[in-house]
């Protein structure tokens, strides 16, 4: 008896022990819910420790149901652009090129009616060069530009309309309009040519007019002094004429040279007359036609005035 009473003692101890080595070991996470699919009978777990159930989604209210949609303003339209229309060409201009009249004159062409054409241009001003009876680049842009100006088709040739036109705008060229004695046009006189004998000089428009008692007998194309030796500007009196004169300075050939002031002298210039204005002179005033200043060398005496201006 008494030995079964220790035995039970002993098993009853050794149950309290077992007890107390599960609670020592790893928190047991409690399982809410029913078993999962592989515990063991009696509520042990397999593994590890089984997975919580996931609740199933909550329908959503619907966003669109729920608020009402957003009206985006439409914008005014837009004002309608008013436009001017371009003004209508004239018959000439629209008329097909085979209907078109003839051409009477075009680039290339060299002739007495090409001078009389640069002249009436230049009447109205749109030729500013001296005529020279050639039809170049610049005589077409300037029919070109007359044309445009009157409504005719810009083709820079002279037709049989833009001839008469023009004919109707202008008056018929003197001799002198349609071949001048400069190739720029003569400056107007100085207030101090004109009285007496005067050679008036203009460096403006690099012409000499001889003239008497304010009466113009001949004009010729004139150049001056380079910047660094300038022709002298001012009135003064021819002192000296020497017609086959070379310069002591320069050893060169100043024919016709007329003296008025130092060394400086109205001359015929070989240079002038092959080179023109790409050259100048030494401060003298050089003339370029021979014929004019050899005439001119005639008609001046000493004592004569010389008058030089802007």
């Amino acid at each position: 008896m008494l030995r079964k009473a220790v035995l039970r003692r002993g098993l009853a101890a050794a149950a309290v022990v077992a007890v107390g080595a599960v609670g020592a070991g790893c928190t047991v996470r409690p399982v809410t819910g029913p078993p999962a699919a592989d515990a063991k009978p009696g509520g042990g777990l397999a593994g590890e420790a089984a997975t919580p159930r996931t609740e199933p989604a909550r329908p959503v209210a619907d966003a669109t149901k729920a608020a009402p949609p957003t009206r985006t303003p439409t914008p005014p339209p837009a004002p309608a652009l008013t436009r001017t229309p371009p003004p209508s060409p004239s018959p000439e201009a629209t008329r097909p090129e085979a209907t078109r009249p003839p051409t009477l004159m075009a680039s290339g062409a060299r002739s007495d009616q090409v001078r009389e054409l640069q002249s009436r241009l230049r009447q109205i001003g749109y030729f500013t060069r001296t005529p020279t009876g050639y039809y170049g680049s610049v005589t077409a842009d300037a029919v070109s530009s007359f044309q445009g100006r009157r409504g005719l088709p810009r083709t820079g040739a002279t037709d049989t309309v833009t001839w008469q036109k023009l004919l109707g705008m202008t008056r018929k060229p003197t001799r002198d309009e349609l071949r001048p004695p400069t190739t720029e046009p003569v400056a107007a006189p100085d207030p101090r040519c004109l009285k007496g004998r005067v050679m008036c000089i203009s460096k403006n428009s690099r012409t000499l007019s001889w003239m008497i008692d304010g009466t113009v007998k001949s004009s010729m194309d004139v150049r001056f002094g380079s910047e660094y030796t300038p022709t002298r500007e001012g009135t003064f009196e021819v002192f000296w004429k020497s017609r086959h004169h070379v310069s002591t300075l320069y050893d060169s050939p100043m024919p016709y040279a007329m003296f008025f002031s130092g060394g400086q002298a109205v001359h015929y210039s070989a240079d002038f007359a092959a080179r023109g204005y790409a050259g100048a002179s030494h401060g003298c005033v050089n003339v370029r036609d021979e014929g004019k200043i050899a005439s001119l060398f005639e008609q001046v005496r000493t004592g004569d005035k010389v008058v030089i201006y802007w």
